[in-house]
């Protein structure tokens, strides 16, 4: 076989290996493994692929961002400052039509600012607002389809692990990322919104708690004072300078703003008495579970974009695509397309580490930037996490929820629906204003 030939049945390969069930790190690294014996004729040269990748990749100081985060999203979860968040945003849009819906979006984005993890999102929502949101009269399926659809935020507004990930693997700053995922994690909270309030007046039926005797409920349920306000409200914010203050000021790098930010949270655990030793052990062993397999991940990753580049793939896909003069928005087109179906087998950081490495080279004679196109990715594979058969936070609210008689998969993934599709339109409204993107950049 010819290296194009090689590199394309390894595509290939990968997702019919991890269709089946295989473990995405090892799929990747067993099909590049193969490749490069395929390419060389040598069993050595795969030997020290994976040597090379290995050391090459998590040697670097800047990957110790990964364990630091994932530990402060867990703190901050483990914590309470979920709940917190959206009393406070519960109490401030009462009176809104939609408000609670209204109050998730809010919340989860500002819940985002502080971990940086869909996961842990959709998990502490679930368990939050989704009984709220039914107590007061709301339809089950309108309830976890708010919570999926807002949980998505994490992956976009800073500190994102999704945004780290992809920094490390195209070598762009992880700062300039953050910076460019604060105005279109603004914007696809501000769509989530309109669109609530909007069914809220057209469609009242779907949405439900929308009567009288459901609002005074609400509006004396939402009753704190000051004090209390302040209370709920300085944890978060105090993170969100000490993260995001710290990068943007120059003070630390985003590895110790990770350091920084996982400190404050287990301070904050600890005077919020949620934390006990046995709690500690435990968010710290989940810390360790997830840093690893995506340390896993980008480990398999690497050989793979190795073995690519080997097989001249891209070089060859590169050439393939200028000849058929698709142009800038036909290319884009194709790769969000691929990212939309590959979201609806893989995980987020599986399309990440398997797409980018093919397209970064084709999109590069474009001169585009690669800030404003990390920002295409992920919000093109968020799509994903919302979208049958896999839909991850469909699957974590499932499982949270543990209530069958009510909501089941189907009405997580119908309810989950109408904000994919905003989300759709805002990635397309990404692409054609790039600018929105790189608006604090």
């Amino acid at each position: 076989m010819t290296g194009f030939e090689i590199g394309l049945f390894s595509v290939v390969a990968i997702l019919v290996l991890i269709y089946a069930g295989l473990y995405v790190p090892v799929a990747l690294g067993l099909v590049s493994f193969v490749g490069v014996w395929l390419l060389r004729g040598s069993v050595e040269a795969p030997i020290y692929l994976l040597t090379l990748a290995a050391s090459n990749s998590l040697e670097r100081y800047v990957f110790g961002v990964i364990p630091l985060f994932v530990l402060m999203g867990l703190l901050v979860s483990h914590s309470g400052l979920g709940r917190d968040i959206y009393d406070v945003a519960n109490f401030t849009l009462r009176r809104l039509r939609g408000g609670l819906g209204v109050a998730t979006v809010a919340a989860n984005a500002a819940f985002a600012a502080i971990t940086g993890v869909s996961i842990a999102s959709a998990a502490v929502f679930t368990r939050v607002s989704v009984p709220e949101m039914m107590r007061f009269g709301y339809k089950p399926r309108f309830a976890v389809g708010v919570v999926a659809g807002s949980s998505v935020l994490g992956m976009l507004i800073p500190p994102s692990v999704m945004l780290i990930i992809y920094a490390l693997i195209t070598e762009q700053s992880v700062a300039d990322l953050f910076r460019a995922g604060i105005m279109p994690g603004i914007v696809l909270s501000l769509a989530y919104t309109v669109a609530i309030i909007t069914m809220a007046y057209v469609f009242p039926d779907y949405i439900g708690g929308q009567d009288e005797a459901s609002k005074a409920a609400q509006s004396e349920q939402a009753t704190m004072t000051l004090k209390e306000l302040l209370a709920k409200t300085a944890p978060f914010v105090i993170l969100i300078l000490l993260v995001l203050g710290g990068i943007y000021g120059g003070i630390f790098s985003p590895t110790e703003a990770g350091a920084v930010g996982a400190l404050g949270a287990l301070i904050t655990a600890l005077i919020k008495r949620k934390l006990n030793r046995s709690a500690l052990w435990n968010v710290l062993v989940e810390t360790g579970h997830i840093a690893a397999s995506i340390l896993m991940l980008i480990v398999a990753a690497t050989m793979y974009s190795r073995m690519l580049a080997l097989s001249g793939l891209p070089s060859d896909l590169g050439e393939w695509i200028s000849q058929a003069n698709l142009g800038l928005y036909g290319i884009l087109t194709i790769y969000v397309v691929l990212l939309i179906l590959m979201g609806m087998i893989l995980d987020t950081t599986s399309i990440i580490l398997i797409m980018v490495p093919l397209f970064v080279p084709v999109m590069e004679p474009y001169g585009i930037s690669l800030v404003w196109f990390g920002i295409v990715t992920i919000v093109g594979a968020e799509i994903g996490l919302l979208t049958p058969p896999l839909g991850i936070a469909c699957y974590v609210i499932k499982t949270t929820l543990a209530d069958d008689d009510r909501i089941s998969l189907y009405d997580i993934f119908a309810g989950a629906f109408p904000f994919a599709v905003i989300m759709l339109v805002v990635l397309i409204l990404l692409i054609a204003f790039p600018s929105i993107s790189l608006f604090f950049v």
